[in-house]
């Protein structure tokens, strides 16, 4: 009874927990106003509708990227070993409904028998005439042919229960699925933004080891005459050697980013056909956050959760059944003789019909452990459901303020960027009039270029931000 209470107990915080998070509003969502600080192009909107219900085909607008997620759909090789298991998960239906029907079989036999001359038995046989003037055969065989029936009567419903359960675990299978496929696409989608981000990072390499190879052609020429010395010179061929190693750096990572979307493509390593210059148009414009109650509606892990917590519920009542007595029916009809000629015969026909009841009487702790574990079971899947939806709440708050934050970020980045630019100008045209030092013209490359790398991962991590709000809101698995 402690068990029982304690379970409901649990049963009851969960559902408070499911009302208390459809009634309140998620901190930091932005609302689209008039009066909004945050840019059109990264808003998001709290209305009816839910992002994470458009199709992933229309949410994410490269075409290349389309085809690397449609591609994983159907060549990942975790994906196709979670839909075997789906597959398990069926067949655990058929045999949990195959329990609750009776179970007909057929059954033929054939043997021989010889009794000892000197024992009851032989005795008996050695003086007993099948008919009139015709002894018992000896040996003697014996052949058989019938039907046999065992059936248990599933009274307090433990197997039709059990298959309720069986059921509710398939279906939490199938919703496992949904989840794996929404992360699956929410990787590749990451990985692939990762590679156009690296593509960029290496154009601006390029691009500064052209102005820094300018710059230390020009210090040569100022050495030649005599207005630095040889230090200015290996200092300026210092930090081009420095940037072009970057190059290096760049493009093992590149390699490693693209295999591992040929890992999760389901494919040997091969060139991931990309187009670089689409970085910063990828997505849509606004995020529809929608309800609190189309999170709970719309997430796989959270309709997994629930599954499964309806799974356990069932497991308590098929523990519990196993406390009272079983019903057993078992028949059988046939024909038995000792000569085939006599097999089909009236008087070969034989049946029978019975019935057991069976209950537990000592040493029941078996069956009280099963019952314990299942009650346990059942608490730890209310805890888990809970955690599900708790995260699933949080996950969607946190990106939505990462996306407001980070758009305001990039801007100002923007505008470092085109600051630092504009300084690197500057130091070159003071370097030749011989009003600046060498070292702040390197010092202010160095800081040009770590400003514009720091640009595109800004851009790069808004856009995941965008794929995880995606895959937060339940969406990638229609």
């Amino acid at each position: 009874m402690k068990l029982t209470k304690n379970r409901n107990y649990k049963l009851i915080a969960g559902a408070m927990i499911l009302l208390s998070i459809a009634s309140c509003k998620t901190p930091g969502l932005v609302e689209k106003n008039a009066n909004s600080n945050v840019p059109e192009q990264y808003t998001t909107v709290r209305d009816t509708a839910n992002s994470g219900k458009i199709c992933w085909k229309k949410y994410f607008n490269d075409a290349n990227l389309q085809a690397l997620i449609d591609t994983a759909l159907k060549n990942n090789q975790e994906l196709n070993i979670t839909m075997q298991e789906i597959e398990i998960s069926k067949n655990e239906i058929k045999a949990r409904k195959g329990e609750y029907l009776p179970f007909v079989g057929v059954k033929a036999g054939a043997a021989v028998d010889k009794k000892a001359r000197y024992t009851n038995l032989g005795a008996m046989e050695a003086t007993t005439e099948i008919k009139p003037g015709e002894e018992m055969p000896e040996p003697l065989n014996d052949f058989n042919l019938g039907l046999y029936a065992n059936w248990e009567v599933d009274i307090w419903k433990k197997l039709r229960n059990a298959k309720k359960s069986a059921v509710s675990r398939y279906l939490s299978s199938v919703e496992g699925k949904n989840f794996m496929v929404t992360n699956l696409v929410a990787e590749i989608a990451n990985s692939y933004y990762e590679l156009l981000a690296l593509d960029n990072q290496l154009d601006i390499v390029n691009q500064n080891i052209t102005i820094q190879s300018n710059a230390l052609e020009i210090v040569k020429l100022q050495k030649d005459a005599a207005r630095v010395t040889e230090l200015a010179v290996k200092k300026f061929e210092a930090e081009v050697f420095k940037t072009k190693s970057l190059q290096f750096d760049i493009q093992q990572k590149i390699v490693e980013t693209e295999n591992r979307i040929n890992f999760l493509t389901g494919r040997f390593p091969e060139h991931v056909k990309r187009t670089s210059s689409t970085f910063n148009e990828n997505l849509p414009n606004v995020i529809h956050t929608g309800l609190p109650s189309d999170l709970l509606a719309n997430r796989p892990d959270i309709k997994q959760a629930e599954f499964e917590l309806a799974a356990t519920k069932l497991d308590v009542k098929v523990a519990r059944a196993r406390f009272y007595p079983s019903l057993g029916i078992s028949a059988g009809i046939g024909y038995q003789a000792f000569n085939p000629e006599y097999i089909f015969k009236p008087k070969s026909l034989l049946y029978s019909l019975a019935s057991d009841l069976v209950a537990p009487l000592v040493n029941r702790n078996a069956i009280k452990a099963s019952y314990n574990t299942a009650n346990a079971k059942q608490i730890q899947a209310v805890y888990n459901y809970e955690q599900t939806i708790l995260k699933a709440y949080i996950e969607v708050s946190n990106q939505v303020s990462k996306i407001s934050n980070l758009e305001k970020s990039y801007a100002l980045r923007r505008q470092q960027v085109e600051a630092m630019n504009n300084s690197v100008t500057i130091s070159n045209d003071l370097f030749r009039s011989a009003r600046a030092d060498y070292m702040e013209v390197l010092l202010t490359q160095r800081d040009a270029l770590e400003s514009k790398f720091d640009l595109v991962e800004t851009k790069m991590q808004q856009l995941n931000a965008m794929v995880t709000i995606y895959k937060a809101l339940g969406g990638g698995w229609k």
